[in-house]
């Protein structure tokens, strides 16, 4: 058993994907809007934590590959400035309502497991994103669902 907590975090692909956190090594997790989402990077989050990067809104959505925590919570800035479509004028420098993450590239699976894969797998019942109404961008995953997961995109 991990001591590292797991995580899924979803993104559209269009708007940053598997493929650019492998370019790019490290990005930060900008633009969650919803408290639970928040709090769990806010509170929960730890460096070393494992991440599913997962593909949302997208023909079809499902788990693209796994990255790594690399930076712990910390004010989500573009909350700060107007012309960002994250902007929110309750939240301030002084005491800012939004947090982000930073998670870095580990690796890219040889297998996109989609989100049908992931509901048909009755070793996965249980896990978050496959119960229909839960939206969350950030969510808790079990380590053994994580290590199921982690297989089938690798094939093994």
């Amino acid at each position: 058993m991990s001591d590292q907590n797991c995580w899924l975090m979803k993104s559209e692909p269009y708007v940053y994907s598997i493929d650019d956190l492998e370019k790019d090594s490290t990005t930060h997790w900008e633009g969650v809007r919803n408290y639970k989402a928040r709090n769990y990077m806010k509170n929960e989050m730890q460096i070393g934590d494992w991440v599913l990067f997962y593909h949302s809104n997208a023909e079809p959505p499902g788990v693209a590959g796994i990255a790594k925590v690399c930076k712990l919570a910390y004010p989500d800035y573009f909350a700060f400035d107007p012309s960002n479509k994250y902007f929110d004028p309750k939240s301030s420098k002084e005491n800012p309502t939004w947090y982000m993450v930073d998670i870095e590239f580990i690796e890219k699976f040889p297998h996109f497991l989609s989100l049908g894969e992931l509901r048909e797998n009755e070793d996965l019942d249980g896990i978050m994103v496959t119960k229909r109404g839960i939206r969350l961008s950030v969510q808790p995953v079990g380590y053994k669902h994580f290590e199921i997961i982690k297989s089938l995109g690798r094939n093994e």
